[in-house]
């Protein structure tokens, strides 16, 4: 009967410790499933082209500093429904999504603060939510540089996208 009652604890002791082993947390195995998709999944491939453009600040005209104005080269299209007229050669960028609308939410509240923004798809069907348009590559970086100011900490990675025809 001893042995019947000492198998019987053995066997519970086995079960109880066999169950207490460490489970892998719902949270960890997304955050893990997440980074491997992310590190396969296909990179966007954009051409970057670097100009050097002297600007000229307004309060010292005498010294001229030296700005950086880095731009992405890419085949845009406007969205169905956008104005393609607006669209020129440099465009200033101030969002980028896949989902739709998170992109129509940016562009509206562009609009709302007195901006003509329009959306652009690119190859990779990322929606670009553009907020100003020039011909001119000094005009677009300055535009860019006023909208990081006044919307400063927001919009500080906003970027020049040169249009490709």
């Amino acid at each position: 009967m001893n042995k019947i009652w000492l198998m019987g604890a053995a066997v519970c002791m086995i079960v109880a410790f066999g169950s207490c082993k460490p489970k892998q947390s719902a949270y960890k195995a997304a955050y893990e499933q997440a980074k491997e998709k992310e590190s396969t999944a296909p990179v966007e491939v954009v051409e970057e082209t670097e100009e050097v453009v002297e600007v000229a600040p307004v309060s010292k005209p005498k010294t001229s500093t030296t700005t950086v104005t880095t731009t992405r080269t890419e085949k845009i299209n406007p969205v169905q429904g956008e104005d393609a007229s607006r669209l020129k050669r440099y465009s200033v960028v101030v969002g980028s999504f896949k989902n739709k609308t998170n992109a129509y939410s940016l562009k509206e509240r562009m609009q709302n603060d007195g901006y003509n923004a329009v959306l652009g798809e690119n190859e990779q069907g990322m929606l670009r939510v553009i907020v100003a348009s020039f011909d001119d590559k000094a005009d677009a970086a300055a535009s860019r540089d006023a909208i990081k100011a006044k919307y400063a900490p927001n919009f500080q990675d906003a970027w020049l996208l040169e249009r490709q025809y």
